[in-house]
């Protein structure tokens, strides 16, 4: 991929070039474009702090109708967070929830939102019912695993989006249809969707969160809360600040003294790829890249292990891919660490591994600053030594 200048796409961006970086899904990486405005406004804030905090709540105002936009959803439904987990969580702290509810989750659900539902349950004597979806699961088998653990004491239905640990989807619409029919209100955690999908938002009266740091690229910190429906009114932000006497999502608006450059200088990042490549194009360039790279280092693997390492994951989606990693490796959360501390210390490599089920996998993504070139280099630096770690286990 080159840029409109005809320099490599990666000059886009600011990551350093000895390492090779398949791990976008992560933490997601800014172009120079956004990095550079955001250090502007930082320099405006510190040159005079009581007029920029006076005025903050309207340039977050005029921020959450640029990232409303992105999303394609209207700015009254908009409110921005530091990142997912924290709307989650101004969800969970802002619903009412009867003695002895039950939150319904799945067994892909990211770990911290998870615990926040733990958290909630607990704290009014309820419990979360796990629904345990198979990882090739498709469509209709997940909305019906799901709702198989809906009860009368159902207060709340959370799914993914997109998973994080397994790089699946879920028919979070259709659950929200389903939900909708037994007047019980759903969550989804939409991590991952942003700049992936080109709706991220499902069309349905409830909740979603997204994180704007990762495929769309905005600087850290920046996640929006989307809320529709009888229920969008009960939010409320998770500090409470000069926004109380406002109604969502103005009341999100106001966030004190807390630095939200980054809120500000979302629209940069949208921008630079829409002007100079196109959102279309990150996704199709992203997605063959992540088909090559999968098929790969998969194939790398079995050549040293005889087994078949590619994955089904029921319902696949963009750029995110899980490559099944040699026996022993990564079985459990706090392995899974070390095995990716090992690729990235010891072999100069950025990328994700998870833990599902007991078992490890390598979970490839790209963006545009990537080539072919750098699952090459997994292949032949990485597999090798992975599987030599397998083997001395």
């Amino acid at each position: 991929m080159m840029t409109p200048d005809g320099e490599p796409s990666s000059s886009d961006w600011s990551l350093t070039p000895t390492k090779v970086h398949l791990n976008h899904g992560s933490y997601g990486s800014v172009p120079r474009a956004a990095q550079e405005f955001q250090l502007e406004l930082k320099v405006r804030m510190e040159s005079n702090p009581c007029t920029w905090f006076m005025g903050q709540y309207n340039a977050v105002a005029a921020a959450r109708t640029e990232v409303a936009a992105f999303l394609g959803v209207d700015a009254a439904h908009v409110a921005l967070v530091q990142n997912a987990s924290a709307g989650v969580s101004a969800v969970y702290n802002s619903l009412e929830f009867a003695p002895g509810s039950e939150i319904v989750m799945t067994n892909h659900a990211y770990g911290a939102v998870l615990h926040g539902a733990y958290r909630v349950a607990g704290r009014y004597g309820g419990r979360v019912r796990i629904a345990e979806v198979p990882l090739d699961a498709d469509a209709v088998t997940a909305i019906a695993l799901v709702m198989a653990e809906v009860s009368n004491k159902t207060a709340l239905i959370v799914v993914d989006q997109i998973t994080s640990a397994t790089a699946r989807a879920f028919p979070v619409e259709a659950i929200a249809e389903a939900a909708s029919a037994k007047g019980i209100p759903v969550l989804v955690d939409g991590a991952h969707a942003p700049g992936i999908l080109e709706s991220p938002v499902p069309d349905f009266d409830g909740f979603w969160v997204g994180n704007l740091h990762k495929f769309a690229c905005a600087p850290r910190g920046t996640a929006a809360l989307v809320a529709r429906g009888p229920h969008a009114n009960k939010l409320t932000p998770l500090i409470d600040s000069w926004g109380f006497p406002h109604s969502f999502p103005e009341n999100f608006d106001h966030v004190g003294t807390q630095d939200v450059t980054s809120w500000m200088a979302a629209g940069t990042s949208f921008d630079t790829i829409a002007q100079r490549y196109s959102w279309g194009t990150f996704r199709s360039y992203a997605n063959a890249l992540c088909d090559y790279g999968e098929s790969l280092i998969g194939s790398a693997f079995a050549d040293f292990t005889g087994q078949d390492h590619t994955v089904d994951v029921g319902m696949p989606v963009g750029p995110l891919r899980l490559v099944r990693l040699p026996q022993g490796l990564a079985t459990t959360h706090e392995d899974s660490h070390n095995v990716r501390a090992f690729i990235s210390d010891e072999l100069d490599i950025e990328t994700a591994v998870t833990t599902h089920n007991g078992e490890g996998f390598l979970r490839l993504s790209a963006h545009l600053y990537n080539s072919p070139t750098d699952f090459e280099v997994f292949a032949a630096k990485a597999v090798p030594e992975l599987v030599r770690l397998a083997r001395s286990l």
